[in-house]
């Protein structure tokens, strides 16, 4: 069990690193316990507040640059198809160049991005903003758990980790009321200009308080891997998100989805051949982290749809501000907030069998709900419906990273976090894609101009397909994952019983 706990808590706090990255600063004075955390954490509250005021603004920025709400589907995929690609070569980037180093630029990157972002003026320009952007996000979050890692003493790490996560889980809760806020009674710009002043603060605050960071052993580098990685990465997202979206000519999407199927079988190839791949899909052998993998994936198709077309539905068949919608949605992230402090508890009381798998039906059960939303709703009954998803997603969140590391090795740990932390943005890209889709076909029945009854179609068919994500959990033992959540089944409970009383009679005291 100490083993299984060992590798979850080592590779909770690094992406694609090595079992050697573990040098700690020599100088370490008490007071940087929660000075260099915050400071760290200055870039994630300000990516994570960025994902989520977007979606309250959609409507306002298809409006001012010449699109259709929908059409901005291009890009979030933008945005996530950035993150998958950079973010497996993060930790490279850091012992080639300096860990803190890199941080900074990313955190330049990100602010220029979002510049770029306020002053689009096209659909393409748009676009390629949210890309740019995206290759700062990419760095940031696994460089500032890395850079933590490297810098802390392991008597602190806790500590720090604590510090270092609760911007972050802030951000999320904040994010829409702003967002709604800076776009209903100033301009949609704000919502990205605001990062300028943030980003500023944090890269005086890293020159100034975080220790220079000794880089770990330079691994060798998959170029090849990393080329055929993003193309196909981005060819068949981007191709597919384009197959209803009258943006380029339809053979335009067909080929680029085509190329990108094709670059993502030629990486496969590759990656079985090569000694040190980029992401290794060897990992898929081990059933827990398979189930945990394709699990997510299927799960995140329904549930990264939502921050896109609950604001949409809420906004142009409401008739609501991005004000007001953002003021209802933010409900889901307080719920995902709330489910940090007991979702140990549930796991082990009931397992990550148990708690997967009706996590996965009842969050499509809530997707469906959603999509019976009508004007006349209540909002207490909207806000109670999206509090309840919220806190199951993130119990599921929390159960399947664990379960997929939960029988891996600590010198595959890195890897396995990789490949985990790739698949989110990939399936939430192609939730989106799959969600902008629904909503153009059904739209085009009745001459193209969305109505609610298209945002009902889009969400039960999201809701379908997040339903699948149970599947994969039907086949595992119902003590998969035991080491780390401390689940005991049946058996093992009569067992460890029937030994206490056995060693009580003997006059030992019993252990457990």
């Amino acid at each position: 069990m100490q083993d299984g706990k060992r590798v979850f808590a080592k590779a909770v706090l690094k992406v694609h690193y090595s079992a050697n990255d573990s040098q700690i600063c020599p100088d370490w004075p008490s007071s940087l316990t929660r000075i260099v955390p915050l400071v760290l954490a200055v870039a994630l509250f300000m990516e994570n507040m960025d994902a989520t005021v977007i979606a309250t603004s959609l409507p306002a920025i298809a409006a001012d640059i010449g699109t259709t709400p929908v059409a901005l589907k291009l890009a979030f995929t933008a945005y996530f198809v950035a993150l998958a690609i950079f973010i497996p070569i993060s930790a490279w980037m850091a012992d080639k160049y300096g860990a803190k180093r890199v941080f900074m630029a990313a955190i330049v990157i990100f602010v220029l991005g979002s510049v770029a972002c306020a002053f689009a003026g096209s659909l393409h320009e748009f676009v390629f903003a949210r890309f740019f952007k995206g290759v700062g996000g990419a760095m940031m979050s696994p460089l500032a758990r890395l850079i933590l890692f490297r810098s802390t003493p392991r008597t602190e790490l806790v500590n720090a980790m604590a510090w270092l996560t609760i911007p972050a889980l802030v951000a999320p809760t904040v994010g829409p009321p702003v967002g709604g806020f800076l776009t209903t009674f100033f301009s949609w710009h704000w919502i990205f200009l605001i990062n300028v002043p943030i980003g500023l603060a944090g890269l005086v605050m890293i020159q100034r308080f975080l220790p220079e960071i000794e880089s770990g052993p330079l691994r060798r580098m998959d170029f090849p891997g990393f080329i055929l990685v993003a193309i196909a990465f981005a060819g068949t997202l981007f191709g597919l998100s384009l197959l209803s979206l009258p943006v380029l000519p339809l053979w335009v999407a067909i080929v680029s989805t085509v190329v990108g199927l094709s670059a993502g079988v030629a990486y496969w190839l590759h990656a079985n051949r090569t000694e040190t791949p980029l992401l290794d899909p060897k990992m898929f052998r081990e059933p827990a982290f398979r189930a945990s993998i394709v699990g997510t994936a299927i799960f995140l198709v329904g549930v990264g749809a939502i921050p896109f077309l609950l604001p949409l539905m809420l906004q142009l068949s409401f008739g609501m501000t991005p004000f007001e919608s953002g003021m209802i949605t933010f409900i889901g992230a307080l719920g995902a907030l709330i489910t940090k402090f007991f979702a140990k508890s549930i796991f082990s009381a009931f397992g990550f069998r148990n708690v997967l798998l009706i996590g996965a039906v009842v969050s499509a059960i809530a997707i469906a709900i959603k999509g019976t939303f009508t004007p006349e709703t209540p909002v207490a009954v909207m806000m109670t419906v999206i509090l309840c998803a919220g806190l199951i997603r993130s119990s599921y969140f929390t159960g399947q990273h664990a379960l997929g590391l939960s029988q891996i090795k600590e010198s595959e740990a890195g890897q396995a976090t990789a490949i985990s932390t790739v698949v989110r943005p990939l399936a939430t890209a192609l939730g989106v894609a799959l969600a902008g889709g629904v909503l153009e076909i059904s739209a085009h029945r009745h001459g193209g101009q969305i109505q609610l009854e298209d945002f009902h179609i889009a969400f039960f068919v999201v809701a379908i397909v997040s339903l699948f994500a149970a599947l994969p959990f039907l086949r595992l033992s119902k003590d998969a994952g035991a080491a780390v959540s401390g689940h005991l089944t049946k058996e093992q409970r009569e067992a460890a019983l029937e030994r206490s009383r056995s060693e009580g009679s003997e006059g030992r005291a019993p252990r457990f």
